[in-house]
């Protein structure tokens, strides 16, 4: 009776296990063909999670349309210009088109902007990014360097909701650092906000100051427009 109790429970944990493989497999990584970063002065960084996949920086595109910047992802990235910093008082904004809402994905993924970025590039780098999904949810996260949450993904009234599958859907995000307090604001509504001593410290920021880019989860696309930083 104990063998077969343990088989049948072996046998369980193995449909469990499977199934679990095959879901996190129908997620993995794409590949974008002709990826790479194709805009002068940029770079970025992908994910530790996609570097255990075997993916690399070209597997994502981030390119130049016009007066635009075209990003398809491909595996998790960080985009930034080391030329663009910030400090003080400040704003940083972008719009973000998202043309075929989940058209990558069997489930809604995240971009936006990043501030207070710092070591970038090095496995000591330092952000704080705020992020909307096209199914109205939105995220606040940063590296510490370790991955550390300050929002979870929640719904908010504030973020678009893609009409279907396949249709487009629009977001501005933007981040507003002024009088020692840092606030994400997603179509002109304030979602998030936290004092500098919320942000900064161990295994959070090093500074607010620094440098300020865009943020792209894996296996999504999207169209920029108006990314700016001013200050004040």
């Amino acid at each position: 009776m104990r063998a077969g109790l343990a088989a049948a429970s072996t046998f369980a944990l193995a449909l469990v296990a499977g199934a679990f493989l095959n879901a996190q497999g129908a997620d993995r990584d794409r590949v974008i063909p002709g990826g790479g970063i194709l805009v002068q002065g940029w770079t970025g960084k992908i994910d530790a999670a996609s570097v255990r996949q075997g993916r690399m920086i070209n597997d994502s595109k981030f390119a130049q349309d016009g007066d635009a910047l075209h990003v398809t992802t491909g595996p998790a990235t960080t985009f930034w210009n080391p030329a663009n910093t910030a400090s003080g008082d400040y704003t940083v904004k972008a719009t973000f088109l998202e043309p075929k809402f989940m058209e990558l994905n069997s489930h809604p993924h995240s971009y936006g902007i990043f501030i207070g970025g710092n070591s970038m590039g090095t496995d000591q780098m330092t952000l704080v990014y705020c992020v909307a999904y096209g199914d109205g949810t939105a995220l606040v996260r940063g590296f510490g360097p370790a991955v550390f949450t300050l929002q979870p993904a929640t719904p908010n009234p504030a973020v678009h909701k893609a009409a279907g599958v396949g249709q487009p859907v629009t977001q501005e995000i933007a981040w507003r650092v002024k009088g020692g307090r840092a606030e994400c604001s997603i179509n002109g509504v304030v979602i998030t906000g936290y004092d500098k001593a919320q942000l900064v410290g161990a295994g959070k920021l090093q500074s607010t100051d620094g440098v300020y880019g865009i943020r792209f989860t894996h296996n999504v696309e999207a169209v920029i427009t108006g990314f700016s930083m001013t200050k004040g």
